[in-house]
């Protein structure tokens, strides 16, 4: 088609501030799917996304509109995930838009993701379109949500529409900003073929579904392309666009957002943010951007039913066709058995593809506590990279230790600074720099270790700013650091699960906060049970069970007291034995509350 009707657009705000639901009536009201059809939000499809209100996995759908002048345009509209776990696919994703809708609840104003995706789409150059969203609603404050797009966006405020995802008011006057104000692609079609992959989805029956923005040129049927990056080669089965299906075309053209299945065996093989382009006659060069995607965290993953083993091996291979960033390899525990060791992008990840496989493949499962990847230095000269505990070299053979570090950029608003510079000081933060963007607003850039910012780092920072503090970071290398493995004992046993590693000033508190949480969730036993915290052989932390105690003395009624005492003695003298020989069931709720709970502050 030609490449003028085209626009292609996304939609980014604050999680609840109405995104799926202003889909939702884009999609009903252009006719994109039948009415029957319809549903909450439609571009979800998994089950986490509807109940987390997020979205994990983007989405894509052309949808057909004829604008008040009697023009028909073709609006792709690009869906984008919404967490800083996913920043790399949501850069990728609005690489591939010439413009977004900025979504602004008319209720709540202007608040910290607003920002953070506002800063985004500057990166990129693209039309911003502010919307006031839920002026539906009696609390809706239309003026000082204006005033608030002025002063903390910088945007004009009269340019900014009003409207209702829910009612559908104002989503005409949204249809025609996007084909009045969001200038078309541009493109040529008769130069080399230039196509950027956003994402890919897996089918059991036809492999990888690339999805992709051509830039330049045009790829038909027949066609044999190339991936710049992996430099596999393939030949195009098909081509064609989004609807709520795939819609199969003759050929996609420069401007155009479609789909392209090649007989790929596996999504691992088109990475987000490679360029495709022909074989027969190829590109000079690349599309900007492109970065390999490396897991940040890493964790262990065991089924509590050891029979279970094979049936997990199968469920991590289906779930990577789907999930190219999941990496894993396999592990064994003297405590657990056998499982994987994994590596994600981030928490949220880790939190997904663990419920995932409980979900889909009705697996129970342990995870033990996240990690980085640390690097040692031998004396030998030798360098390791340690991302499991288990591994972790004997002291006296390591010259120097060193861990990952980020640069985190913080937005916060100026009355809350002194609470966030405290916060980040705690995570032994270094100050980088410090702007004021606006009057009120300031920038902070710290260095962070990545092990600091791994348990709820991110909502401690919400919570002292409010909701308003925006966060992302980018990797920045190693940094020396002092480093020490600490083991966790229960019973005078190594639990090797529990095991991990921390800064040398950071090991106590932490070892001190895993025993709390141990002994409140392990069950207590006829006999004393010590949890310990151990570095090497020296005990840094410790709590202690306390044991039932058996009245054995309710039979005695009256009497001489040596009786008693007698009683007490046999019976503590058994509980000797039973000591020597018990051992502790550690519960499976044991393991996730290390896991979801952060270290406990001195």
């Amino acid at each position: 088609m030609p490449i003028e009707p085209i626009r292609n657009f996304s939609i980014i705000a604050h999680i609840d501030h109405g995104k799926s639901t202003l889909a939702d009536r884009l999609i009903q009201i252009t006719k994109a799917i039948p009415e029957r059809l319809m549903q909450d939000q439609v571009l979800d499809t998994m089950d986490l996304e509807r109940e987390r209100g997020i979205t994990i996995k983007s989405q894509a759908i052309a949808l057909s509109y004829r604008s008040r002048s009697g023009q028909e345009f073709v609006l792709n509209l690009i869906d984008t995930p919404g967490h800083a776990d996913f920043t790399y696919e949501v850069s990728r994703a609005l690489t591939s838009c010439e413009g977004v809708l900025l979504l602004v609840d008319a209720c709540q104003g202007v608040q910290a993701q607003t920002i953070s995706n506002l800063y985004l789409a500057l990166e990129h150059d693209l039309e911003i379109i502010p919307v006031i969203n839920k002026v539906d609603k009696p609390t809706a404050n239309i003026e000082r949500t204006r005033e608030q797009i002025l002063t903390e966006l910088g945007l004009d405020p009269d340019a900014a529409l009003l409207a209702s995802g829910k009612t559908g008011q104002g989503v005409e006057d949204i249809l025609e900003a996007i084909v009045q104000r969001i200038p078309p692609p541009q493109g040529d079609r008769a130069a080399p073929l230039t196509a950027l992959i956003f994402d890919s989805k897996y089918n059991a029956y036809r492999g990888a579904v690339i999805y992709c923005r051509v830039f330049d040129g045009e790829v038909r049927a027949g066609d044999t392309i190339k991936l710049f990056y992996s430099t596999n080669t393939y030949r195009v089965e098909e081509v064609g666009v989004f609807k709520i299906d795939l819609i199969k075309r003759e050929s996609l053209g420069a401007g155009e957002v479609g789909y392209i299945i090649a007989g790929i065996k596996s999504v691992s093989e088109t990475r987000v943010g490679d360029t495709i382009t022909l074989a027969e006659r190829p590109a000079p060069k690349p599309l900007p951007g492109y970065r390999e995607v490396l897991p940040v965290v890493f964790s262990s993953i065991y089924p509590t039913n050891t029979a279970e083993y094979d049936l997990l091996v199968d469920s991590l291979a289906k779930l990577q066709l789907n999930d190219a960033s999941l990496q894993y390899q396999k592990d064994t525990s003297s405590s657990l058995g056998s499982g994987f060791r994994c590596g994600f992008l981030g928490l949220l990840h880790l939190e997904i593809v663990q419920e995932r496989l409980e979900r889909e493949f009705k697996l129970d499962l342990i995870t033990t506590a996240p990690s980085v990847k640390y690097r040692v230095h031998l004396k030998g000269g030798k360098v390791l990279e340690i991302d499991n505990p288990l591994n972790y070299p004997d002291p006296s053979k390591i010259e120097k230790t060193e861990e990952p570090y980020i640069r985190a950029q913080i937005l916060v608003p100026e009355k809350y600074l002194g609470g966030i510079i405290t916060h980040c000081l705690e995570h032994r933060g270094l100050n980088q720099k410090m702007n004021y963007s606006s009057p009120k607003r300031v920038e902070l850039y710290y260095d962070l270790p990545l092990a600091e910012i791994l348990f709820e780092f991110y909502d401690q920072l919400k919570s002292l700013s409010q909701g308003y503090a925006t966060f992302s970071y980018e990797p920045i290398g190693y940094q020396e650091s002092s480093l020490v493995k600490v083991d966790v004992l229960v019973n005078g046993e190594r639990v090797d699960a529990l095991s991990f590693i921390a800064h040398r000033d950071r090991a106590e508190s932490k070892a001190r906060g895993i025993c709390e949480r141990l002994k409140k969730t392990i069950p207590r036993q006829q006999f004393q049970i010590p949890i310990q915290g151990a570095i090497g052989s020296r005990i840094i932390a410790r709590e202690t069970i306390s044991a039932y105690r058996k009245d054995v003395t309710a039979k005695c009624y009256g009497g001489d007291i040596t009786r008693k005492r007698k009683l007490l003695e046999r019976q503590k003298e058994g509980k000797k034995r039973m000591k020597m020989v018990g051992s502790v069931e550690i519960p499976q709720e044991a393991f996730l509350s290390v896991l979801r709970t952060s270290p406990v502050k001195e």
